[in-house]
């Protein structure tokens, strides 16, 4: 059921986000608690702001009222997917080829869950990093997570 709310959340709010020149990273639905919360995140060239945030809020709010594609009530929340957001899409590899980022797998390779390198790419579900100059590859499917790492 989240799944499918989420596929058409999806569907429904990406024109209004792109024509607002935004990219529509990912959509959330999670019940925290009591309460259900539809998160939407969003992104653009030199990040989003907090009146960012409000326009795309404003706008999709408006959709959602009238569209009416989920049945309980929830909070919407519109945000920044952040600095070390996961990398998701095939779209999200590409963007961040050549970066540093953190390879977080289900089950222990030669002991170890945590790996870094830098992002070689993602083909046929294979995410390659470079870690001291020898490629390392994952299948898409053993891997929990991939982060940016960022440094200051």
């Amino acid at each position: 059921m989240k799944k499918n709310i989420q596929q058409t959340v999806t569907e429904l709010v990406s024109p209004v986000v792109e024509s607002l020149n935004y990219e529509l990273v990912d959509i959330e639905y999670v019940k925290e608690g009591a309460n259900w919360y539809l998160r939407v995140y969003i992104d653009k060239p030199g990040g989003i702001s907090i009146d960012d945030c409000q326009a795309v809020s404003e706008q999709v709010s408006d959709l959602l009222d009238k569209d009416d594609p989920i049945d309980q009530s929830y909070f919407l929340e519109v945000s920044s997917p952040g600095l070390d957001r996961p990398l998701k899409t095939e779209k999200d590899f590409a963007k961040y080829k050549g970066e540093l980022v953190e390879v977080k797998v289900f089950q222990p390779i030669d002991g170890k869950k945590i790996f870094e390198g830098e992002l070689v790419g993602l083909k046929d579900n294979i995410i390659v990093i470079n870690q001291d100059g020898h490629n390392v590859q994952f299948e898409r499917d053993e891997v929990a997570i991939v982060k940016r790492v960022i440094k200051f």
